[in-house]
């Protein structure tokens, strides 16, 4: 917890934050104006310097493929190590959950 929210790290370096709002659930990338989003993810902060986020409403769909591909190459490149584009995700990833 950092900032009253949750806050995810990798190598003790922070990647993203979890967001919980009344019609919301927001995902902010520390570094997402760095990585690569195939997918368009990415649906606000888009003006940001340095983060990204993804804003989840009740009834969106979730890519699950791309979304894990999204933060394994935010954690690769907040740890310094690795590359700003995400795997390829498979044609099929698109999941039937709902949020909220």
């Amino acid at each position: 917890m950092k900032w009253d929210t949750p806050v995810f790290a990798a190598n003790g370096k922070s990647v993203l934050a979890l967001g919980a709002f009344k019609d919301t659930l927001k995902v902010n990338f520390f570094k997402g104006a760095s990585l690569d989003d195939p997918h368009k993810l990415f649906n606000a902060g888009l003006d940001a310097k340095a983060s990204r986020a993804i804003d989840f409403h009740e009834g969106d769909k979730l890519d699950e493929v791309a979304l894990q591909a999204l933060v394994r190459a935010a954690a690769a490149l907040n740890d310094g190590g690795g590359s700003a584009k995400p795997a390829a995700a498979p044609k099929k990833a698109k999941s039937s959950r709902n949020w909220m």
